[in-house]
């Protein structure tokens, strides 16, 4: 039950930062899944260190870290795939 909570949320989290992030981002259901997953690992791990409680408890700083996080990741992920024209 745990990994398909965690899958779940990863994907909310994802869709709300495909949300708040401006611009166009093409990827699909599986994508935004994953990108949320990570995210929300890396953003809830910083949110819960910095809030003092356990890791995979779920608590306020987590859940903001986890879309904090989720946009950082999707922003880096913009940056990789834009092209760069020479000329």
């Amino acid at each position: 039950m745990g990994i398909l909570a965690f899958i779940v949320f990863g994907l909310v989290v994802g869709l709300i930062a495909r949300a708040v992030m401006p611009g166009p981002q093409s990827m699909g259901l599986v994508a935004t899944a994953l990108l949320g997953m990570a995210g929300s690992f890396i953003g809830g791990m910083v949110g819960s260190l910095m809030h003092g409680g356990r890791i995979f408890e779920l608590h306020s700083s987590g859940i903001i870290g986890s879309v904090l996080g989720t946009l950082v990741v999707l922003f880096l992920t913009g940056l990789s795939s834009r092209r760069r024209v020479v000329g």
